[in-house]
């Protein structure tokens, strides 16, 4: 421990201008000193330095100290480490307290091992550039690739020959232990672990190595590609980013990390100017990594191949990005393409333009995608839209959350209140399994603990310094949320005796669950604080307790994906003014209108019921040449029939979710009785052009399959096709008062 003399003796000796001047460009003005600030991106300077005061401050982002905070926030160091730094710096000779050996032993022994590969590393480096073997096969694949000396130089590149003692016996020469290179993995069995392999060096955040990847050139042999150092002492794999060391600086400004795949990609780019990039190395992200990205920036890009490998690699690892609370986002790149090569093929403006671009919100883009890919298949959609709903509740922040909510609403077809229990739910769920977890940890460390004693001869009791099990009281608050509410979602506060909601297999059903105004004001129990709920008794019926099955909030919403929500819509439009008239002189009825102008798309529609439900009425309104009245539709043989017409007997009536702001067709209230043609007309010229709509996304997406197919024949049939889909989109806009995009 260093002692406080010295720390003082350092403190009295660095200058703010000499440490700050090693970093930034300064230039005086007046008894100051300026300069562009190394914390974040500026054009103009912002970042002063005081030599009379011996401190910084930025005028643009707030960043402001000594010379010991300035390199702690900037090189990533603790406390002992920028001392340590700065007495290296002026030459001082630190005094230090005496700490216990055990403390001395293993400090001095990642000391030692960080040697060890400092030595491996330069080793590794002289192979690469002065023998004969190194020149011909990793040198020039590392030329090929692209890469300059001083870049291959900063990344610490190097070459593992073909024989398998060459690292081995040149570090015994030089003093080194073979249990030390054995324990980095640098040696087994004698022998040198990497060997006829290209080699990357990984550092820490203060440059120092403490790890290699090793890359195999040679192709169709039985090996890895990529072999890399075991964990050690000095080297946890799961909290370490290849480049961070070198990007670190450059995120800071940027205020953004690029997380790539593929070690090659990180050393292109930053080749080619963009440094604020990091890999994975192929591997999920870890909540250690996360927390590094975090202490440099709060926005992360995920930049990977645009094949299906590249885009599930998108979607892996990401749950622990977003519960950190960072923001993410995702660019794929073209089909086939990787960061590497689509630099190399379009130039550093276009590649930065791309990024830019192509860069979405990954909870919409996973959504988007998942939902693409199930296509009509309802239980594909089902599955989408609860890993959407999944990753939606990992986002923290309350305001983020909700923000996002009102967006999904479109894009999963959900109304928002549904949406909002779903959320609720699936943050609850997280609660209580981070609860368990907690839990479980604290029972394995107390059986360790027991353990321990009884294998001293001791008594089995429990340690003092093993904490309980958390209570609910204890467990983690998600994004600072206080309350129960917040933006119209409300949670059940770890922190009250409310109990979490109720899973598939034991939660009863929720009678009286009605569509009241589109879902908006339907809320499960059990999410509005009123824990009470859960603790009366089921209804007993000759006292008996009925057997009732549980009610799938999300099952249920499935009947409104795609366009069953309008088609629903139809069908409770045609029970309530279906006998009423549409047109006097014609005594067109409104059934028959409605019933005539859809006939050509039924066998589009998405929901069974609904389909079933307009042909019936088309039947009737053939044989009987009106509408059928309501009592009609209550009284049918056909349950569903029945249900349907309770439901839009006893509900306020509706429209479909976001057509108001869509259409700008204000049309959610009740309507008198006297405006049921211009409801049947709005409805009508909306519901065709939903239906009109999603044609034309089938429609070009054969034609673009045809076109690569080189079917100009059927294409061809397609076109013409589309041009008469095209045309009735505009008449339908012209009718509505919108425009077609």
């Amino acid at each position: 421990m260093i002692t406080d003399e010295s720390i003082q003796l350092v403190k009295d000796t660095a200058r703010v201008e000499d440490v700050v001047g090693d970093y930034v460009n300064l230039k005086r003005r007046g008894q100051n000193l300026i300069g562009l600030c190394p914390f974040h991106g500026e054009k103009t300077p912002s970042f002063n330095v005081r030599p009379s005061h011996n401190n910084y401050k930025c005028f643009g982002c707030g960043e402001g100290g000594d010379p010991i905070k300035f390199l702690m926030t900037l090189e990533q160091l603790t406390y002992p480490e920028a001392i340590r730094r700065l007495a290296a710096k002026y030459n001082i000779k630190l005094e230090e307290k005496a700490v216990s050996q055990e403390v001395r032993e293993e400090r001095q022994e990642k000391e030692a091992l960080i040697l060890v590969n400092e030595f491996a590393q330069k080793w590794y480096e002289d192979q690469l550039y002065n023998t004969d073997e190194g020149k011909s096969i990793g040198l020039s694949y590392f030329k090929g690739r692209g890469f300059r000396r001083d870049v291959m130089e900063k990344f610490g590149l190097g070459f593992a020959p073909t024989g398998r003692n060459g690292l081995r016996n040149a570090a015994i020469a030089a003093g080194y232990k073979e249990q030390q290179l054995e324990q980095l993995g640098l040696v087994r069995n004698k022998k040198d672990f990497f060997w006829d392999r290209v080699m990357f060096t990984i550092h820490n955040l203060q440059g120092k190595p403490i790890a290699f990847a090793g890359r195999i050139l040679k192709k169709d042999v039985k090996a890895p590609k990529y072999v890399n150092s075991p964990e050690s002492e000095i080297y946890h794999k799961s909290d370490v980013l290849y480049g961070l060391y070198q990007a670190r600086q450059s995120v800071r400004k940027q205020d953004n990390v690029y997380m790539v795949e593929g070690y090659t990609d990180v050393i292109s780019l930053h080749q080619h100017g963009v440094h604020n990039v990091v890999a994975t190395s192929g591997t999920s992200l870890t909540p250690g990594q996360a927390k590094l990205v975090k202490r440099q920036t709060e926005n992360v890009t995920l930049l990977y191949d645009g094949d299906k490998a590249g885009i599930k690699a998108a979607l892996r690892g990401v749950d622990v990005l977003l519960e950190a609370d960072l923001n993410v986002r995702v660019v794929i790149l073209p089909d086939g393409e990787d960061p590497d090569s689509y630099m190399q093929q379009v130039g550093v403006t276009a590649f930065e333009e791309y990024l830019t671009q192509k860069r979405r919100d990954f909870l919409f883009f996973k959504a988007d995608l998942l939902l693409e890919e199930a296509g009509e298949d309802v239980a594909a959609r089902s599955a989408a839209i609860r890993s959407s709903i999944a990753t939606l509740a990992l986002v923290q922040d309350p305001l983020k959350r909700a923000n996002y909510l009102q967006q999904f609403t479109g894009r999963l077809g959900l109304e928002e209140s549904l949406l909002i229990n779903l959320v609720n739910q699936a943050v609850a769920e997280r609660r209580e399994k981070v609860k368990k977890d907690q839990e479980r940890e604290a029972r394995r460390k107390e059986r360790e603990a027991r353990t321990q004693v009884q294998g001293k001869g001791r008594r089995p009791s429990r340690r003092r310094d093993v904490p309980p099990p958390p209570s609910a009281q204890d467990a983690p608050e998600w994004g600072g949320m206080e309350g129960d509410a917040w933006a119209g979602m409300q949670e059940p506060s770890a922190a009250t005796d409310t109990p979490p909601p109720p899973s598939a297999n034991d939660a009863p059903s929720w009678e009286g669950m009605t569509d009241d105004d589109g879902w908006a004001g339907m809320q499960e129990p059990g999410f509005d604080g009123a824990g009470e709920v859960f603790d009366m008794p089921p209804p007993m019926i000759d006292g008996q307790v009925p057997d009732v099955p549980f009610k799938d909030p999300l099952a249920d919403a499935l009947l409104y994906i795609g366009h069953t929500f309008q088609e629903k819509d139809l069908v409770r439009l045609l029970i309530v003014h279906g006998a009423k008239l549409y047109d006097d002189e014609t005594k067109v009825y409104v059934a028959g209108f409605l019933t005539a102008n859809v006939a050509d798309v039924l066998e589009d529609f998405d929901n069974e019921q609904s389909r079933k439900a307009v042909a019936l009425v088309t039947d009737y309104v053939a044989q009987h040449k009106q509408g059928p009245s309501p009592e009609w539709f209550l009284n049918h043989p056909e349950e569903y029939i029945r249900i349907l017409a309770t439901e839009a007997t006893t509900t306020p009536y509706t429209m479909s979710p976001n057509w108001k702001d869509k259409y700008k067709v204000y049309l959610r209230q009740k309507h008198p009785d006297e405006n049921q043609k211009l409801y049947a007309d709005n409805f009508l010229r909306i519901f065709r052009m939903e239906k009109v709509d999603r044609k034309c996304k089938q429609n070009i997406k054969k034609i673009k399959e045809l076109e690569k197919a080189g079917d100009e024949k059927k294409m061809l049939l397609y076109l013409k096709l589309q041009m008469r889909l095209d045309e009735m989109r505009k008449n339908l806009a012209a009718e509505l008062g919108t425009v077609v995009i």
